[in-house]
């Protein structure tokens, strides 16, 4: 399997983004995913739609994606053109959610902690390798299984079962 690298500038929040914050509930009528972009991280970062280009990566702290059990807020990143999220830790359901709809997200301390907002990264999903390009630092992270690099590249878990 070729390598996946995605590639763009960093936006970076600290603990505990709840799912509230990245989507906020005053939005869920809705499960357009372009309509949920609009809206993303809003109660957190309200210039971050007006900031964020396709391919951007968020870099956050501890738990990101806690409190509801919402797949909104997966979806509102994705759909907002972020390309990956990095943080030390997700909350669990975040984390599954993420995955079942194609969102690359890495645990990596050394590079939350190291990662500066603005500085432009590039990972590779398949060795678990996060470039920090603004420093000319390298940063691990565990490398996707062969199975979840192929949900990512079918753009999540439905893709994957119709290939």
């Amino acid at each position: 399997m070729s390598d996946m690298i995605l590639k763009g500038v960093v936006h970076k929040y600290g603990s505990n983004v709840n799912t509230d914050e990245i989507i906020p509930a005053r939005y869920l009528n809705t499960t357009d995913p372009a309509i949920l972009a609009k809206y993303c991280m809003e109660d957190i970062d309200k210039d971050f739609v007006k900031k964020v280009k396709k391919g951007d990566i968020i870099v956050a702290e501890n738990n990101f994606g806690c409190g509801s059990s919402r797949e909104h807020a997966p979806i509102a990143i994705k759909a907002a053109g972020v390309s990956a999220v990095i943080a030390n830790s997700f909350a669990r359901i975040f984390f599954r959610n993420a995955i079942n709809i194609g969102l690359p997200i890495l645990e990596s301390p050394d590079a939350v902690k190291a990662i500066k907002n603005g500085d432009m990264i590039e990972i590779n999903l398949n060795q678990g390798i996060i470039k920090n390009i603004t420093k000319n630092e390298t940063y691990k992270s565990q490398p996707f299984p062969e199975f979840m690099q192929k949900i990512i590249k079918a753009g999540g878990l439905l893709g994957y079962i119709k290939k």
